[in-house]
This record gives structure tokens, sequence and C-alpha cells, in this order.
């Protein structure tokens, strides 16, 4: 199944150190870039979320956020210095002898700088969290670009059959080009009023068709739709083959239209570059 590079996806979850929040969008590109926009404290996470995504796409011009959010009212772990706490009591009893009215409570000690501090993030704890959400998001994003990609696929297998109709057409009206040549051929020598030898005439005439005859670049074309639908069953990036056989495509058409020798031939030959070309629209947004 053929995958869009266009996708978007958001996810966000809940965790000790506040709401976890990742956000991935993605546009055509001929290789992989990735932009990430990640909090300062965040960027040890980096490498983690590189990795995952370079494992599961190969092509696009994608920008990921990561943002974490403090909940106001969510209890942070806390921490006592008691080092601290146990200079604190000893200045305590070295100067309540001294000073007869000297009053400490528990919540001033607690109050006293360096006593009582925030635990902080626990990273190890922040980084499985990311990394489940990275998968979550992921699972999100490649699904967006199968559906998009599903799409795709149909309005190229639309060209896929037009592409065949028209080799169909030509197919049918070769007979008819064919005597038509001959008849051709023979009429103008008869005109000429001459003595004709008629293995000469033959020969010509073979020659003719043989430089007319697109038997050959039909058959490529033919097979060249059922590649492009091989292609789009493929389960890895068909994107870059696509786009080569596109130029084949072209090549057979472009070939075609230099040996018409009738109209109709000329007009199949621009009606397959129109769908070529709308087709290669197509293939641009493909993984």
């Amino acid at each position: 199944m053929i995958r869009s590079m266009t996708a978007f996806a958001a996810v966000e979850r809940a965790t000790a150190a506040g709401t976890l929040a990742l956000e991935l969008r993605a546009v055509n590109h001929r290789y992989l870039e990735l932009s990430l926009r990640l909090p300062d404290e965040l960027r040890v996470l980096e490498p983690m979320l590189r990795e995952k995504i370079a494992a599961k796409i190969s092509r696009g011009k994608l920008d990921l956020g990561l943002r974490l959010r403090s909940s106001g009212d969510a209890l942070r772990p806390l921490s006592v210095n008691e080092a601290r706490l146990q200079q604190l009591t000893e200045l305590h009893a070295t100067f309540a002898a001294r000073f007869s009215t000297l009053e400490t409570s528990f919540t001033d000690l607690l109050a006293f700088p360096g006593v009582l501090a925030d635990a902080g993030t626990d990273m190890d704890a922040l980084r499985a969290e990311a990394a489940a959400l990275a998968d979550a998001l992921l699972a999100d994003f490649l699904a967006h670009r199968e559906r998009e990609g599903k799409a795709l696929a149909a309005l190229i297998e639309e060209r896929l059959k037009a592409i065949e109709t028209i080799i169909a057409t030509v197919r049918g009206v070769l007979p008819e080009l064919r005597s038509a040549i001959r008849q051709r051929i023979e009429t103008r020598f008869g005109e000429l009023k001459v003595e004709v030898d008629p293995a000469r005439l033959e020969q010509e005439l073979v020659l003719l068709l043989q430089r007319a005859d697109v038997d050959e670049e039909l058959d490529r074309l033919a097979t060249h739709v059922v590649e492009a639908r091989h292609a789009m069953k493929r389960g890895d990036a068909v994107g870059r083959r696509l786009d080569f056989l596109l130029q084949e495509f072209n090549r057979e058409a472009n070939t075609l239209g230099s040996k018409a020798v009738d109209a109709r031939l000329t007009q199949a030959s621009v009606e397959l570059k129109v769908l070529i070309e709308q087709i290669r629209e197509q293939v641009q947004n493909i993984e």
C-alpha cells in the first residue's frame, strides 16, 4: 500500500511532570528532512525521537513539536535537605539559651532557603512516557498517510485504466492504418503511370510499415502499467520507483508520437502525455 507524504498527527498524555504533547506534520520532499522543536530542558529526548521517526518514515519534510505543560494543581515530589535542616536545628539549640523568647516553628524551618526543594523531573520516567507517546503519534501519523495514499492510489489507477483504453484503441486501428498505408503507396505509384517492380514495391512498403510500427511501444506501455500496479502494492516506499517508471511511460508516449502516420496516433500520444503528467503530480506526494 502506498503512503502519502502529506499528513498530520497530534497526541498528548498526562505524566507526573505535567501534560506531554507531541505534534507531527509533513509535506512532500525528495528525502527525509526532520526539524524538531523541543524545550531546552527536553533536548535530551531528541536522539530518541529522531531514531523512532527514521525507523518508520523514509521521505518527507517533517516538523515535530514537543511541549510539556505543568499542571498547576499537580503534586510534585519534594525533598528535604537533611544536612541543612540539622544545621538549623543546632543553631536553634545554640541560640535558644541566649534568646529566651526565640521560637521556631516547623513551617519556618521548611521555608528556610535550601531546606525544602522540588525533587525535579524524573527524566528516566519522562523518557519512557515520551517514547510511548512517540509510538502512538507515529501510529496515528502513518495511518493518516495510508488513508491519503489510498486516495492517491485510486486517482492513479483511474489514469492507468485510461492509458490501457488508449493502448487498446490504438491496437484496434493498427490494421486499418497499415492497410491505408499500403493503399496510399499503391495509389501514388499508380498515379505515376510507370512500371514498378512488385518486389521492390513490397520492399519499400515493408520498410515504411516498419518505421510506422508502434507495436513495441504499445507492449512496453502495457508492461509499465502492470509494473506501476505492482509497485503500488509493495509495502515499502515506492515514490522514487514510480517516478522513474513515469520517465519510461513518457519515453514510449514520445516515440508513439514521433511514429504517428495518422492523426489518431498523434492524438493518442498527446492524451498519453496528459495522463502521465497527471500521474506524476500525484506521485510527487507519495513516500
